[in-house]
């Protein structure tokens, strides 16, 4: 093994110097957090900008913030499997998130929006239920991602945001969705980044998804609300499917085959509301985000 680089008497000054600097200036930073001047997204906007904030460990934030302390920091800390000696610059995304989700509530600095996700059988109404509550502007409503061909009337980034298999495969590996599954021989997804977004600016989401995406979500987001849609008698849903003039014999045969399975998930749902008249369903979403 090599000596040690020889470090001059200047050189010691200046890294001291800088030391000190850097210790300063997060000193600063857990004194604005204490006094509530600065909330955990600010304090990560500034560590993107500022190395000496970056470099402050994670431990050392949170107990920053009032009502946590060394007790509670530690226990969030062990259960996020956040290393005590992590600094900001070491978080990965999924801690950040999860971080962000803890303090939007152990902190009172914004109001957090509420995530109501909306799913059940195939033709029972929620592309409806979502377009009215999007003209009512009381909810921001997600757009999916696809890899199944658009229908006439459906628009991309405004029904869903159309993908070819490629590019929805990359999206899945870049984890840059909250949730996917597949349905009926195409790929859906939620974009992660937009909905995170907007819960972290205050703003109700409703996500209208499919069953096995709706319970990904609640694994992710467990403060997620999770509502089943369901219709007010199984023949009203075939008669509903039937008047889809866009899907084929064999492929509402499966729709109908698979509603069966869906209607049996109802149990493990948060709430189930039935689709009788859909300004019924409108406003009792709305009234679940005044609660």
């Amino acid at each position: 093994m090599g000596l040690p680089p020889v470090i001059s008497e200047a050189a010691r000054r200046v890294a001291l110097l800088e030391a000190a600097e850097a210790r300063k200036v997060r000193a600063e930073i857990k004194s604005k957090v204490k006094q509530g001047q600065l909330n955990f997204d600010e304090v990560l906007k500034l560590a993107f900008e500022n190395r000496a904030i970056s470099k402050m460990r994670v431990k050392e934030l949170l107990e920053s913030f009032s009502g946590v302390g060394r007790v509670r920091s530690a226990t969030l800390m062990e259960r996020l499997n956040i290393s005590p000696t992590r600094r900001i610059q070491g978080l990965g995304k999924h801690q950040i998130e999860r971080l962000r989700e803890e303090f939007a509530v152990v902190t009172s600095f914004t109001k957090r929006g509420k995530l109501i996700v909306l799913s059940g059988p195939g033709g029972v109404g929620k592309s409806t239920v979502a377009s009215k509550l999007r003209e009512k502007g009381n909810f921001w409503v997600s757009v999916s991602a696809t890899t199944r061909q658009p229908r006439s009337h459906e628009r991309d980034g405004v029904d869903y945001f159309f993908l070819s298999e490629q590019e929805f495969s990359r999206r899945v590996a870049a984890d840059e969705f909250l949730e996917w599954a597949a349905f009926a021989g195409a790929r859906y997804g939620t974009p992660q980044g937009p909905v995170l977004e907007a819960l972290h600016c205050g703003r109700d989401v409703l996500l209208e998804i499919e069953i096995a995406g709706a319970k990904q979500v609640k694994v992710h987001l467990p403060s997620a609300l999770l509502i089943f849609l369901e219709p007010p008698s199984w023949e009203e849903l075939v008669a509903r499917l039937e008047r889809r003039g866009s899907d084929s014999p064999e492929r509402r045969a499966h729709r109908l085959e698979l509603a069966q399975e869906e209607l049996a998930a109802a149990a493990s749902f948060d709430l189930v509301i039935v689709n009788t008249l859909v300004d019924s369903v409108v406003s009792q979403l709305i009234e679940l985000t005044s609660a």
